[in-house]
């Protein structure tokens, strides 16, 4: 059957907002977009396509909802879809959503491939059954931008779209030469001209926007990104156009119905996640299992969907600050240390010692934990910034990290476990992003590995399935990289960790 919103009945609408490539304005678009919608009343589901942590935090600070990422590489169909579908489902505070807005990435058409769409927002954008919402910066442009946006239209027939909205037109004249450039367009539909308001910015620095843990939006500038879009944006028009999303959500339910699965086997020669085999929905076995999970400014990278799949599996998640929470919380059988910046916290950080030294001896004693990315930082010796700062961390692993002013590490990865770990057995396939300006200031030899009982136990690919240098360390049940792994590319990962937490839990605890 058909969902209805829990707003007057009303049937779940969506679109996809894309540009024509990354800094076109798009994120602030979306954001301003969703916030004129919840101002109207609307219960809106946002999602991210692509790996980015930051924008579904902003997200879910204006539509009170988890935002959650969606990716074609990293996930492929079948489990973008599951995740769709399980969370426009979801109820939150007696309400469903009636409206879901997919921020897309990059350009309209870019993926992982020059010569088809995997990866891509228009990609994502045909598996969901959504129309693009097209938005161009069009400083310093005028008919140019109609030519644009009709060749963006044209490239794939087989893409509907739902019209297009001008940024950063800087002037009334500016507005009206726009308009008369698309007056002759059969399509794309103009839908608006939006004023340039260089107030109107979401602060940015290196691994990209403020986070909304760092710098939430206020009230007062939501309202301005609201005024901005409503004033400018035939919004009426935009959601009058708009087709129910019922079809797709009876496909899915009749897929749920049918065992529908997802995989994480990936076809080398393609690219393409395998949809073979691995079930999203997981059955707990065992009772509950406490998991602690670090979130504050410094930790703060986490996929949604990881969680989600980490209490389907059976956990309780607990989450805690290792910023100012002495001690980790009671009865925790596992720790997951997501990204984040420990690198802007690192003081903070290394003076909570009762923590520090809390952490390495569950760890030593045992204790399964996940780290990636920052939470692999905070687990080594030290962290030195880019002003040569050095401060203390955990020290599970006897090496130390140190900040750099360029990128060391960009890019799809997919990461085959060598010997058993926490995520399953040996042979494990999982897929992720790489993404940091840290580096190891010293690559551990053998010697320092076996002295240290830490074995490398990833070997890790491309997008091309080209070998990368980087790659994930086991100590004990301890389990860090910087990779992030999105756990919805295999759900048994989740289960498998979930597994060992309860199992450690229960051995420690036996009466």
């Amino acid at each position: 059957m058909a969902i209805d919103s829990a707003l007057s009945g009303r049937p779940l609408r969506g679109l996809v907002v894309a540009a024509p490539r990354s800094g076109s304005g798009k994120t602030l678009f979306t954001l301003g977009l969703l916030a004129a919608l919840a101002r109207r009343g609307h219960t809106v589901q946002a999602f991210k396509a692509g790996p980015d942590f930051i924008d579904p935090g902003h997200h879910a600070a204006i539509t009170g909802r988890p935002s959650h990422n969606l990716d074609g590489w990293i996930l492929g169909r079948n489990a973008s879809r599951a995740i769709f579908s399980s969370a426009v489902r979801q109820e939150i505070d007696g309400r469903t959503p009636d409206f879901v807005l997919v921020e897309g990435v990059m350009g309209l058409f870019d993926g992982a491939s020059g010569r088809e769409e995997t990866g891509s927002t228009a990609e994502l954008a045909k598996w969901l059954g959504l129309p693009v919402l097209l938005t161009m910066d069009v400083r310093s442009m005028a008919r140019t931008a109609a030519a644009l946006a009709y060749g963006l239209a044209a490239f794939d027939p087989d893409l509907p779209m739902a019209g297009v909205a001008l940024n950063r037109v800087s002037s009334a004249n500016h507005r009206i030469l726009l308009e008369e450039a698309f007056e002759g367009l059969d399509k794309p539909r103009l839908l608006g001209c939006l004023m340039n308001d260089p107030e109107l910015e979401v602060p940015a620095r290196h691994l990209g926007l403020v986070t909304a843990h760092d710098r939430p939006l206020d009230e007062e500038f939501t309202t301005r990104l609201a005024d901005w879009v409503e004033s400018s944006l035939d919004l009426d028009a935009l959601l009058e156009s708009l087709p129910s999303l019922s079809t797709f959500l009876d496909d899915a339910e009749a897929a749920d119905e049918e065992g529908e699965t997802v995989s994480v086997e990936s076809e080398q020669s393609s690219g393409d996640a395998d949809e073979s085999s691995n079930n999203l929905d997981i059955t707990p076995t065992g009772g509950a299992v406490r998991i602690a999970v670090a979130r504050d400014a410094a930790f703060c990278f986490y996929y949604e969907e990881n969680l989600r799949l980490l209490a389907r599996s059976g956990a309780e998640i607990v989450f805690f600050s290792p910023l100012t929470d002495a001690a980790l919380p009671d009865g925790a059988g596992g720790l997951y240390l997501g990204g984040g910046y420990p690198e802007l916290h690192a003081e903070t950080l290394s003076h909570n010692v009762r923590l520090r030294e809390m952490i390495r001896k569950r760890a030593a004693k045992g204790m399964p934990v996940y780290a990636e990315c920052g939470g692999y930082m905070y687990l080594m010796r030290s962290l030195t910034d880019t002003e040569g700062r050095r401060q203390l961390m955990a020290g599970v692993f006897p090496w130390a990290s140190r900040m750099d002013t360029r990128r060391r590490g960009l890019g799809y990865r997919e990461v085959t476990t060598t010997e058993d770990t926490i995520l399953g057995p040996a042979g494990t396939v999982v897929r992720g992003h790489e993404f940091h300006y840290s580096h190891v200031a010293e690559t551990p030899d053998e010697t320092t590995l076996l002295d240290a009982g830490v074995q490398p136990v990833y070997l890790v690919t491309d997008r091309k399935g080209e070998p990368v240098s980087v790659t994930g360390y086991r100590a004990g049940d301890v389990l860090a990289s910087y990779v992030h792994l999105h756990f919805g590319s295999n759900p048994q990962a989740a289960e498998a960790f979930v597994t060992k937490c309860r199992i450690h839990w229960n051995e420690n605890n036996a009466r």
